[in-house]
């Protein structure tokens, strides 16, 4: 059965939804500079709520498609494991607890670090294990446990995503305090690292640095079934008063034509990045590949394309990342800009650099990165939970942002302000898929088959058939179960209707009895999230 689709109100959704709502106001100074700069504009919009029909209002403010994801933080035990030297037991429960929470507040991908100092939360050939798992890098989990896989494969269970996260650059945390096997490749390669503060980083203008880096992110997609590889915002190393990088002599030897040290390490990280994202796609094509950087670019007043920002340290000049250009080249699928400021800050004004991204975000998806751990107000920073819901209302007004990622885990998990409450009541207050990608690819699965309703103990019971399908790309990895009241037309589009998505053939819907009237729909999702242009139908009377 076709699905009765009302394109004419997405259409008119596209067009309007152009628009952010700014509240204008002031907050603490971003700038540590003893200098007082000029403070940036805020640029106010338009509103759109007069503009929209019910239904379209509805569409924007619970949208069917949306990215809700959490970084897990394994760097110095932030998230999980909670400490060093736990058993594997303990280890999967901990895993379990926050994911488990994770899928009762609508998260539907997770973001999991796995290599955060040249070390493995997985079986490598090439990295030693982690030190945040045993205490000592280098040192095997018990049991012949796999973190890696069993991350994965938990999340899948639930119907999540899972992305690999990467620390690209960073070697040694701590060159007195880290944990460092006798086989890190800091100790085996010593001549293709830099030490800056009180780390050691790889040296990204070294050619067999950037081949490396490809091998460690090719072992990992070839290896398990990831979702996605996610670097983050460590490249060059942030900028240290009165320190300089020490990679003078490879500029001198292999500057490839670059006229200047900055646009040299530029290069280098655009040349790495590059080089990542054709070892993923060649290894595994439906594999997505982000970054989350800082989320300023440059400030304005570097720059005319910048953003209205006045920040001390910038993505482009401070940690050598042309971002803007990795986008235009179509060198990842998606952006996680850190927009961890309000929509209060001065310097760097939460509804600025929204503008910003979204103009310069093109055919990639925008994940923003929402700072969920300043609602701790511990924190010297901190804001309400009624600051992080605009955040995200501002996001779907904007109508170019395609979700979230919460920075971190145990600040979700903690549930700081009674946010999750306040979120399941409002923002996600019904379930939603994420985004497809056409660009990996755009062909949608066949619906399910032989739909069929009954009546069993007081509940209905649902069953159905998997499509049938020409290639495993094609095929269904999860289904969505819609309802719909007796005199209601079956219409997809609105998230409030999703009673269910799941791997499963079979729902049990708990809430419908014996006297209820309702209409059933279901369809069938692949892996990249396209979903069956038909359904399955079924009713009960």
């Amino acid at each position: 059965m076709d699905v009765i689709l009302r394109l004419g109100i997405m259409r008119k959704l596209q067009i309007i939804l152009g628009a952010v709502l700014i509240i204008a106001s002031t907050s603490f100074m971003m700038n540590t500079s003893k200098v007082k700069r000029k403070n940036p504009a805020v640029k106010p919009l338009e509103t759109v709520s007069s503009l929209m029909s019910p239904e379209e209002m509805f569409v924007m403010n619970h949208p069917k498609r949306e990215f809700r994801s959490a970084w897990i933080t394994t760097f110095t035990n932030l998230d999980w494991p909670s400490k060093r030297g736990l058993t594997s037991e303990q280890q999967k429960a901990e895993f379990l607890t926050i994911i488990n929470d994770f899928q009762d507040n609508s998260i539907n991908a997770v973001v999991g670090q796995v290599r955060a100092s040249s070390d493995a939360f997985y079986k490598s050939e090439i990295s030693p294990w982690s030190e945040w798992l045993t205490g000592i890098q280098g040192k095997a989990p018990d049991n012949d446990f796999d973190p890696l896989r069993f991350m994965v494969d938990e999340c899948h269970e639930r119907n999540m995503e899972f992305h690999a996260w990467f620390n690209p650059f960073r070697a040694v945390s701590h060159t007195k305090f880290s944990s460092v096997a006798k086989n890190h490749i800091s100790n085996t390669n010593p001549e293709w690292f830099f030490t800056y503060g009180n780390s050691k980083y790889y040296n990204p203008g070294i050619p067999a640095v950037r081949k490396y880096i490809c091998e460690v992110v090719k072992e990992v997609v070839e290896n398990y079934d990831i979702d996605g590889v996610h670097f983050d915002d460590y490249f060059y190393p942030y900028t240290i008063e009165g320190q300089k990088i020490p990679d003078a002599k490879q500029y001198a030897t292999n500057n490839r034509g670059c006229t200047s040290l900055d646009d040299w390490r530029r290069d280098n990280i655009n040349l790495l990045i590059q080089e990542v994202s054709k070892t993923i796609k060649t290894a595994k094509k439906h594999v997505k590949f982000g970054v989350s950087p800082l989320a300023i670019w440059r400030n304005k007043k570097q720059d005319p394309e910048g953003s209205y920002t006045n920040s001390g340290q910038s993505s482009y000049d401070n940690l050598y990342c042309d971002t803007k250009l990795w986008i235009e080249e179509d060198w990842v699928d998606y952006m996680a800009p850190q927009l961890y400021w309000s929509t209060k800050n001065e310097f760097a004004n939460y509804n600025n650099l929204i503008n910003w991204w979204t103009k310069y975000s093109h055919e990639r998806h925008l994940y923003v990165g929402h700072a969920i751990y300043k609602l701790d107000e511990r924190n010297r920073h901190s804001f309400k939970t009624a600051e992080l819901m605009n955040q995200v209302n501002i996001c779907r007004k904007n109508g170019k942002v395609d979700g979230s990622i919460y920075f971190r885990a145990k600040a979700f998990v903690s549930n700081h302000q009674n946010f999750q409450k306040t979120m399941n009541a409002s923002i996600y207050k019904y379930p939603s898929l994420v985004p497809a990608m056409n660009w990996i690819d755009s062909i949608p699965p066949s619906a399910p088959l032989k739909l069929k309703a009954k009546v069993k103990e007081d509940n209905v019971v649902l069953k159905w058939k998997a499509p049938k399908y020409r290639s495993v790309n094609d095929s269904a990895t999860y289904y969505v179960v819609y309802r719909f009241e007796e005199n209601e037309v079956i219409d997809l589009q609105f998230s409030n209707k999703i009673v269910s998505i799941q791997k499963q053939t079979e729902f049990i819907d708990s809430s419908a009895t014996s006297s209820s009237c309702f209409k059933y729909a279901v369809t069938a999702v692949d892996r990249l999230h396209n979903e069956s242009v038909k359904f399955a139908s079924a009713e009960l009377k």
